[in-house]
């Protein structure tokens, strides 16, 4: 996603506030117009970015489930992917998302005590997980606001480890997040 003024389907200018659509083939978001957004959105190499954001309060999180899903740090989100069948952890670093493949029976047991994730969208909708706040927070995002975190985070890096700046924009991302959930 980025901050140009030009739709990445058409030379129509586009402001910072645009819609996006997911190739699906190259697994990349593009940002366009109004009106590459209504005619391409039912193509089959494109499909338009989840539009809910679900704030999920009683989400369980059990410990030996996320040491299952051997993520390094405790920001991550999480997405079943149409090109592979399988459920795709990303999380930020300072160059970006890094990508690894969850395990499936940890992601059954996740589902079978959280079983709103069955009904998240495939390729458009993630899991969103911040266990670095106490208590720790979850919502379900559309699959641009989850890179949009990973941006902003590339963004304010800072030093080997982020510096304070990233701590920042993590808690404002969630708390934009909460203010916009539409609850469940």
């Amino acid at each position: 996603m980025r901050e140009t003024a030009g739709c990445e389907l058409c030379p129509i200018g586009i402001g910072v506030n645009h819609r996006h659509l997911l190739n699906l083939e190259e697994r990349r978001i593009v940002c366009v117009c109004e009106t590459c957004w209504s005619m391409r959105s039912g193509d089959a190499e494109f499909r338009p970015t989840g539009g809910r954001v679900l704030w999920l309060e009683d989400f369980t999180m059990p410990e030996e489930l996320w040491a299952a899903f051997q993520i390094p740090i405790g920001l991550a989100f999480m997405m079943r992917s149409g090109l592979t069948g399988g459920i795709v952890a990303l999380y930020p670093s300072s160059v970006g998302a890094t990508e690894s493949e969850l395990d499936l029976v940890a992601w059954s047991q996740l589902e079978a005590v959280n079983a709103i994730l069955a009904r998240m969208e495939t390729d458009t909708e993630a899991l969103i997980v911040n266990r670095l706040s106490d208590p720790p927070q979850y919502a379900i995002a559309p699959i641009d606001r989850c890179y949009m975190l990973v941006g902003i985070i590339k963004a304010n890096w800072d030093g080997i480890s982020g510096g304070g700046a990233v701590s920042q924009v993590v808690s404002d991302f969630f708390d934009g997040l909460r203010a916009q959930a539409g609850g469940e």
